[in-house]
């Protein structure tokens, strides 16, 4: 794919209108137009990291910026299992990072106090925010939302805030024809129903933990929003998962209800697309409307499937560039190591853009960004030694980073603003990783 100024600038999330480029970015356009050959053409082998913590190229460099455990400037502890996470703009050329923690009252316990704002005192998610200043270092972080469960992806809204989604339905009563006993140990302790989408302001500090009830209650995985229309696409963590679209009553006011879908595809009802659906070749979509959108138990999207949803297995991360969207299903595909879908928003049309052939190209691919190069970068969250894996418009796989650490999944991965510096996290032990080179 050669990359017009118009099209550069839309993947940079600029404004096509925009008269002058940040120097920064211009400086990576300029590149592209002066014939630099392509990113993953420039990388070579990954060079091992004295430290032990994450191994890139040559001319890449790294510093960790905030680990679990550490006392932040609210006086509450960094939370572990660091995962989604964005990057926003924020003053004299700062960086504002929010980052989830898909912990759970099984696996954490909650150093807040009763008297912090929170969804359910039974749990212990939410999500931290962290600022950082131009030459790369941590100057502030804190709390952001408290009292959710599982916290695990999310996704930008164009008015400036971070969408943070619970993978976890627990109830404090159990699904039918079960007992407590029977289902997850928590389950009958959380004082509320859980499975929302929750809103953090970028800038500010707690926010009010208020569920967003109308975008439905379900395995939340990934958000991304079409800054055109408004509309809110979303991800499901489920082995028979939909991928749906809320349609907001009011643009910036996700309290004021709208309404949810889900994705069909036209003239093949309830497709499954995790095996021998074909690369390459874009189909129409259509979009059912959802009523029981806060169900009582996990349902949502068996009403989906009932009025011709396609199923996907295990969709994950999703991210937005220039009109279309990419989502991952981990185990989607032939060899079950995941799959990536591409959706084209003016068209309407949705494509497989890429299948794993094996875990050794791509393993079970989870949160993903599109870079300001063009490229997709897409995290892993396999069995064994965990990636950073590039996928270049054309379907080319690359390894950019391996986490020399453990074999813990990368998450969160995201761009600052300027496109100079890429965000990451180290899940378990939860840390946050700044990467900076010669992009």
């Amino acid at each position: 794919m050669s990359l017009s100024r118009r099209k550069f600038v839309a993947l940079a999330g600029i404004g096509a209108g925009s008269a002058v480029l940040a120097a920064p970015i211009k400086n990576l356009y300029d590149n592209l137009i002066k014939g630099k050959p392509a990113f993953a053409e420039r990388i070579g082998s990954l060079i091992p990291d004295p430290q032990g913590i994450l191994d890139l190229p040559a001319g890449f460099q790294y510093k960790v910026l905030s680990r679990v455990g550490e006392q932040m400037d609210d006086n509450h502890l960094v939370p572990n299992q660091h995962d989604g996470m964005a990057a926003f703009a924020g003053e004299n050329g700062q960086t504002i990072l929010v980052r989830n923690h898909e912990v759970s009252p099984l696996n954490a316990i909650s150093n807040l106090t009763v008297n912090v704002p929170q969804y359910d005192y039974s749990c212990p998610g939410g999500t931290t925010t962290m600022i950082v200043d131009r030459d790369r270092n941590l100057s502030k972080h804190y709390l952001s939302l408290a009292g959710t469960n599982r916290n695990c992806a999310g996704g930008t809204t164009p008015w400036g805030s971070w969408i943070s989604c619970e993978e976890e339905i627990a109830t404090p009563y159990p699904p039918p024809g079960y007992t407590m006993e029977q289902v997850y140990p928590y389950w009958g302790k959380v004082r509320q129903k859980h499975g929302y989408n929750f809103e953090v302001p970028a800038k500010g500090g707690l926010a009010t933990p208020t569920p967003l009830k109308a975008m439905g209650r379900f395995r939340h995985e990934a958000i991304a929003t079409d800054p055109e229309t408004g509309y809110i696409y979303q991800t499901e963590d489920q082995f028979n998962s939909c991928i749906y679209r809320f349609r907001p009553r009011k643009s910036g006011n996700l309290q004021a209800g709208g309404t949810l879908e889900a994705l069909a595809i036209k003239d093949v009802p309830r497709v499954d697309t995790s095996n021998n659906f074909p690369i390459g070749k874009p189909l129409k979509v259509t979009w059912v409307e959802l009523e029981d959108v806060d169900p009582k138990h996990d349902t949502l999207r068996f009403e989906a499937q009932h009025k011709g949803a396609a199923v996907f297995r295990r969709g994950e991360g999703m991210c937005y560039g220039d009109r279309e969207l990419y989502w991952t299903a981990t185990n989607g595909g032939a060899a079950q190591v995941g799959q990536i879908f591409r959706y084209n928003l003016r068209r309407e049309t949705i494509e497989l853009f890429v299948e794993s052939p094996g875990a050794g190209v791509l393993d079970y691919p989870d949160n993903l960004t599109l870079a300001p190069f063009g490229d997709l970068i897409v995290c892993e969250d396999g069995k064994d030694e965990q990636f950073l894996i590039g996928v270049t418009p054309a379907g080319k796989y690359y390894k950019f980073a391996r986490n020399a650490l453990n074999n813990s999944e990368f998450a969160g991965v995201c761009f600052a603003p300027d496109g100079q510096t890429m965000f990451v996290n180290i899940y378990n032990p939860g840390m946050t990783l700044a990467i900076w080179g010669e992009w």
